[in-house]
C-alpha cells in the first residue's frame, strides 16, 4: 500500500510540474508549437522512438550479461526488466525507484537478494562510468571547438553535474572492491544513526551487516573473476547512451531541418543536458531538464522549433518510458 501511494503522491506531482511547463512553453505562440507539432515527419519520429527503445536494449543486455545465467532469465525478460524500470525511475527523484524493483524482479527468478543487489550495483556502476566518460568527450570537444557561448551559470551547473555523477561511481567502485572500507562506512554510519535514536542495538545490526556484506563481497569477486565483464558493460552502456542522445537530431530532421545540427553537436549537447539534470531532486529531473535542454539547443537550433522539439523530445525520452513501463508492470502483475 505504501508503494501505491508514493506512486500517486509522486504522480501527482509530476503531472503537476509538467503542466507548468506545457503552459511556459505555449503561453507565448501556442499556435505555431501546434503547427510544428502537427508537420513534423512522423517517420522520423518513429525512428527517434526506436533508437530510445534500442537504448532500453542495450542496458537490458547488460543485465543480461551481467547475471550471466539463461535458465534464470532471458535476454526478453531482462528487456521487459528495464521496461518497467523507466516507469519507476521516471516518477521518484534522482530515479531512486528503479534500483530497488530491479533487485526485486530478479529475486522473482532464484536469484538472491545478495546477488540481485551486486548485479544492479554492478550495472549501474557501468552506467555511471560510461555517462562520465561521455562527460568527459563532451566537454573536451566543447574545449577545443567552442560550440556553446561562455556562461558562468551554465559551466557551474555542468561541472556539479560531472562531479557528481563522477563521485557516485567512484563510491561504488570502492563498496564493491573493497570489503574493508565498505565496513569501515556502514559501522560509521549506523553507530551515528544509533546516537539520534533512530537504529536500537547498533552491534546487533553491525553483526548483521557484517554478515550480509561477506555474501555480497563473495558475490563481487566472482563478477570481478569474468575478465572483460566491465569493458562490455561501459561499451554497451555508452552504445545506449548514444542511441539516447541523438534522438533530437532525428526530432529536428522531422522538421526539415538539417543544418542546425550535427550528429557530433546533437551527441555533445545531449550529454550536458544530461549532466545538468542528474542532480535536480525531482521525478524526471522536470524543470532542470527542460532548462538545460532550451539554454544548450538554443544556440542552434531557432526559437520557433525549439520548443516544438523540447515537446516531442521529452515525451519520447520520459514520458513515453513511463507509460509503457506502467503498462508492462501492470500486465506483469496481472499475470502473476
Amino acid at each position: 500500500m505504501q508503494i501505491i501511494k508514493n506512486i500517486k503522491k509522486n504522480s501527482i506531482i509530476l503531472i503537476s510540474i509538467t503542466t507548468i511547463i506545457l503552459i511556459l512553453l505555449l503561453k507565448d505562440d501556442y499556435q505555431e508549437i501546434i503547427r510544428n507539432l502537427v508537420s513534423m515527419n512522423i517517420l522520423c519520429i518513429i525512428i527517434a522512438a526506436f533508437f530510445f527503445f534500442l537504448s532500453i536494449f542495450f542496458k537490458a543486455l547488460t543485465n543480461y550479461l551481467t547475471i550471466n545465467n539463461k535458465k534464470k532469465i532471458s535476454i526478453i525478460e531482462a528487456f521487459k526488466h528495464e521496461v518497467i524500470i523507466q516507469f519507476f525511475n521516471g516518477i521518484t527523484p534522482f530515479s531512486s525507484g528503479g534500483q530497488p524493483m530491479e533487485i526485486y524482479m530478479m529475486t522473482k527468478h532464484n536469484i538472491s537478494i545478495v546477488e540481485a543487489t551486486n548485479i544492479s550495483i554492478q550495472t549501474f556502476i557501468f552506467y555511471q562510468v560510461a555517462l562520465v566518460i561521455y562527460g568527459i568527450l563532451a566537454v573536451c570537444y566543447n574545449y577545443f571547438f567552442q560550440i556553446f557561448p561562455n556562461s558562468v551559470l551554465l559551466s557551474k551547473l555542468v561541472l556539479l553535474g560531472f562531479f557528481i555523477n563522477s563521485l557516485v561511481a567512484i563510491l561504488l567502485f570502492i563498496f564493491v572492491i573493497s570489503k574493508t572500507i565498505t565496513n569501515k562506512i556502514a559501522t560509521f554510519l549506523i553507530k551515528m544513526l544509533s546516537r539520534t535514536k533512530l537504529i536500537k542495538n547498533p552491534d546487533d545490526k553491525i553483526d548483521f551487516l557484517s554478515k550480509k556484506l561477506d555474501e555480497f563481497h563473495q558475490c563481487a569477486r566472482l563478477i570481478k573473476q569474468r575478465k572483460g565483464l566491465f569493458t562490455k558493460g561501459v561499451i554497451l552502456n555508452l552504445i545506449s547512451l548514444t542511441f539516447l542522445y541523438i534522438v533530437p537530431l532525428l526530432i529536428v530532421y522531422s522538421l526539415n531541418d538539417y543544418s542546425s545540427l550535427t550528429p557530433l553537436k546533437t551527441l555533445t549537447t545531449s550529454a550536458y543536458v544530461l549532466l545538468i539534470g542528474s542532480f535536480v531532486p525531482i521525478p524526471g529531473a522536470s524543470g532542470g531538464i527542460e532548462f538545460g535542454f532550451l539554454s544548450f539547443y538554443g544556440n542552434f537550433i531557432k526559437k520557433n522549433i525549439l520548443y516544438s522539439v523540447l515537446i516531442v523530445w521529452r515525451f519520447i525520452t520520459y514520458y513515453l518510458g513511463i507509460i509503457i513501463g506502467a503498462i508492462t508492470f501492470c500486465l506483469e502483475k496481472k499475470v502473476k
